[in-house]
């Protein structure tokens, strides 16, 4: 138990830090991370946001809606697509506070394995898609699209299998969303992702 603790005051912390080196962080640049620091730098979403996308049901017009912090929000993934060693699935964010709030950007992410360990994440971010900042009314939701393959590649025997997710949602410094995520990501735990979209799936 004091190890987790020591993680969970780990990842808020190092997500103060990613949210300063965000800025030097290119799309679809891959960054390895064997600590918790290095994967929260490497997909923390981007904090320069345009105009809110105006998706009904799940989006609002204007600037007016603050952040989305992690209070405001719940966790999940969704549905797994698996074929030839590929697996893809949606992480949903869906804003359980009472107000409306925006995201725009990346997510972070940190894998942990049943024993409370960080493993090593690799998150790398879709440069294919371009982020569009969505604006969540109480109880809608927004997804990001994690891909990650079950070969394993180069000096690879076995690929770690995870337990949980850490989530730092776009542009957070202070808190993080923690969800069971049984997953054996290889090619040392790469994570594709891509920007947060409005819905629960692409």
């Amino acid at each position: 138990m004091q190890r987790f603790e020591h993680i969970r005051r780990s990842a808020s912390l190092l997500a103060l830090s990613a949210g300063m080196l965000v800025a030097s962080v290119a799309c679809g640049t891959s960054t390895p991370a064997g600590t918790a620091a290095s994967s929260a730098a490497a997909a923390t979403g981007s904090s320069s946001e345009p105009r809110p996308l105006n998706v009904s049901g799940a989006a609002v017009t204007g600037a007016s809606a603050s952040r989305c912090h992690s209070a405001d929000l719940s966790a999940r993934v969704g549905a797994l697509d698996a074929g030839a060693g590929q697996r893809n699935a949606p992480l949903v964010l869906t804003n359980v506070s009472s107000r409306s709030c925006r995201l725009y950007g990346y997510v972070g992410l940190i894998m942990i394995d049943a024993r409370g360990d960080v493993l090593r994440t690799r998150t790398r971010r879709n440069g294919s898609a371009h982020p569009q900042g969505v604006t969540l009314r109480p109880g809608a939701s927004a997804h990001a699209t994690l891909h990650w393959t079950v070969v394993t590649a180069g000096h690879e025997t076995r690929c770690p299998q995870s337990a949980r997710l850490i989530i730092l949602p776009p542009d957070e410094v202070g808190t993080h969303l923690e969800i069971p995520f049984t997953a054996a990501p290889c090619d040392d735990g790469r994570i594709d992702v891509t920007p947060v979209a409005a819905g629960t799936h692409g």
